[in-house]
């Protein structure tokens, strides 16, 4: 498969969020960009001692939110035990991971303090990763709740800063063997919706994620611990947001696993008219659509219902559905 070369850097205009990004570290050879690998090819993504096949089929993260204020209304706030519950409940539901996260990142959300996230967060990891057998994802942007998380037995860092803003966090994920999330967002969840511009949306989010990536190699992560998400919501317009659907294979040109996450954001209910906790139908569409572009990981709070459109969805684009439909027809015959 030959090299992709990196798009060129376009101009940053001033004042756009960007302050206290990291420089892109000079890239080393053999770990620039392979391109994107053509949907069913099996790849792995190595998180700790659980190694996760990719390609195949699209794995469905399922969210867990351990906050009072979650824009989609499903935060446990610090009920502990409920939160744990819901977790256990997403995996029977067919999810394949599963994201904790103990402060909100809506816009506009205020920051919470490091105890307050640590003390929601930690007990909620540390129970799934001995309840359930699926890998566990920690979101968070501070490097002191990462590397708690971490302690506790996560297999993932879910950095919404894109290593950009606290490039501890791949570190802290490479010393322990995790693997790490690198999502794209302007500015902070305070800012990141006021006077949202771009210049090229696609070129700016991929060199952006292309900075994180870099980041990411130069910390200790290996190429098969990295995955990029470009961040619907974060800083986009309504717009932004659908261009960025549209273009998907512009992230997948990286090389990296791609997660994606539409669920019930705001977006679909500038779309549909619907409040946010009747956006499922919306959701699916966007996930069907994230699917036959070739999304790796797809984030959702509706885990039974989009485990069921990426099924679908896989069988069509991918045929990975062929080797169990043969099985079934044998039984049928029985």
């Amino acid at each position: 498969m030959g090299i992709l070369a990196d798009p060129p850097l376009p101009q940053r205009r001033g004042g756009d969020g960007d302050e206290g990004v990291t420089p892109l570290p000079q890239r080393g050879r053999g770990d620039g960009g392979e391109g994107a690998p053509a949907p069913g090819r099996s790849r792995h993504m190595r998180c700790r001692d659980r190694v996760l096949e990719l390609g195949r089929r699209t794995l469905v993260m399922g969210i867990v939110n351990v906050t009072p204020d979650s824009f989609s209304g499903d935060g446990f706030g610090s009920d502990i035990a409920r939160a744990v519950r819901h977790g256990q409940q997403l995996v029977a539901d067919g999810a394949d991971l599963l994201d904790v996260g103990g402060e909100s990142t809506r816009p506009g959300a205020a920051p919470v303090s490091v105890e307050e996230e640590l003390r929601r967060v930690v007990p909620v990891v540390e129970q799934l990763v001995a309840l359930v057998a699926v890998p566990i994802s920690v979101d968070t942007r501070k490097p002191a709740v990462a590397r708690a998380a971490l302690g506790a037995g996560a297999h993932l860092v879910n950095d919404v800063g894109g290593f950009q803003r606290q490039p501890e966090i791949p570190a802290l994920a490479a010393a322990a063997g995790a693997a790490a999330v690198a999502m794209h967002m302007r500015g902070s969840p305070e800012t990141m919706q006021r006077d949202v511009w771009y210049e090229d949306v696609i070129a700016e989010v991929v060199d952006y994620l292309a900075r994180s990536r870099e980041i990411g190699l130069a910390a200790g992560l290996a190429r098969d611990q990295i995955v990029l998400d470009p961040g619907i919501g974060f800083g986009k317009t309504l717009d932004h947001n659908l261009t960025i659907l549209r273009n998907l294979h512009a992230f997948r040109a990286l090389g990296q696993p791609l997660l994606v996450g539409t669920s019930r954001k705001s977006f679909i209910g500038h779309l549909t008219g619907r409040p946010v906790q009747d956006r499922v139908f919306g959701t699916a569409a966007t996930v069907a659509l994230a699917v036959a572009q070739g999304a790796d990981i797809v984030r959702v709070h509706d885990v039974a219902a989009m485990a069921q459109v990426v099924r679908v969805s896989d069988a069509i684009v991918r045929g990975c559905e062929r080797e169990h439909l043969a099985q079934l027809n044998t039984d049928e015959h029985r």
